[in-house]
């Protein structure tokens, strides 16, 4: 039996660490929303900070910084 992988998303980086989007989770308005942000499979996405109670967090892809709530965060899984 293979070992359990667990399940990387946005909202589990560190601040600085980073990642490449894997795949969106979910269906709806928000998937397609975060697909048109930028969040596609293949691209690199880093942590640049989080606001002092948690939420949001501020994302650096594709040359711009980008602010998404860590519910939202939680539907981009990483590799």
């Amino acid at each position: 039996m293979l070992p359990q992988v667990p399940r990387r998303d946005l909202a589990s980086l560190s601040v600085g660490e980073s990642g490449d989007v894997a795949g969106l989770d979910g269906d709806g308005a928000l998937v397609i929303r975060l697909a048109e942000m930028g969040f596609v499979v293949g691209t690199p996405v880093r942590l640049i900070k989080v606001a002092p109670l948690g939420d949001p967090l501020q994302f650096s892809l594709r040359g711009y910084h980008i602010s998404l709530r860590r519910a939202e965060a939680a539907r981009v899984r990483i590799a």
